[in-house]
This record gives structure tokens, C-alpha cells and sequence, in this order.
């Protein structure tokens, strides 16, 4: 459910909040972990700027916004988690934001994010 909200964030003005009962419809999910969607969300929304920074730090040869939205929003929900939520282990963390990547990217998605977040990991 975050990854989809933040995903479609990346395509709207910066402005702009993604309402989450209309992703819910649209995507279909019955249930889902509400409390762990909130801090995901919040915390990368209120971070997104220092999170794209520590991005860019970590993958200098790929501007922001010239990396796949999807390995984007993987990546920006995968350090939120890391760095701001600290609810789950970090290696739990970076293989969820593999395995995502993985089936909604591209092939060589997997491999991009496990390559950002190991660097950032290792920063944290």
C-alpha cells in the first residue's frame, strides 16, 4: 500500500497529497497493516527531501529523477523504514525493497536497489 502511494506521488505536483481510500478502491486491498502504512507513509512524506538526498548520495551516476519511479519509491519507502520507522530488521527491510522491485521494476530493478540501500545501510 505504500509503495503504491508513493509511487503515484512521484507523478503528481510535490504539493499534492495521494488520497488513501481512493488507492485502496483502485488497487483493491481489502486489509492491510493500517497503523505500519501510516508511519511508512508519514515518515517518508515528511523526509522525502533528506531521503532523496541520501539517494543521490549513494547512487551519484543516477539523478533522482532520472531513476525508474518504481526503484524510486521502493528505494524512498525502504529508507524510511531504515531510518525513520526502525520496526523491522534492517536485512527484512532492504530484501522486501529487493523482492518489490523485483516484480514491479525491471531486471536489473533488484539489483540498482540492493546496490543504494546496502550503501545506505552501511551509512546508518
Amino acid at each position: 500500500m505504500a509503495l503504491s502511494v508513493v509511487f503515484a506521488w512521484a507523478f503528481l505536483s510535490k504539493d499534492t497529497q495521494v488520497d488513501k481510500a481512493l488507492s485502496v478502491e483502485l488497487l483493491g486491498i481489502s486489509e492491510f497493516n493500517s497503523d505500519i502504512y501510516n508511519k511508512i507513509y508519514r515518515k517518508t512524506m515528511e523526509h522525502i527531501y533528506e531521503i532523496d538526498a541520501l539517494i543521490q548520495e549513494s547512487a551519484p551516476e543516477w539523478p533522482v529523477d532520472k531513476i525508474a519511479k518504481i526503484d524510486l519509491a521502493c528505494l524512498r519507502i525502504a529508507i524510511s523504514e531504515l531510518k525513520f520507522v526502525k520496526e523491522a530488521p534492517i536485512k527484512v527491510v532492504i530484501d522486501e525493497a529487493i523482492e518489490l522491485s523485483k516484480e514491479f521494476g525491471s531486471d536489473n530493478s533488484g539489483k540498482f536497489v540492493n546496490g543504494v540501500l546496502g550503501n545506505i545501510a552501511a551509512k546508518l
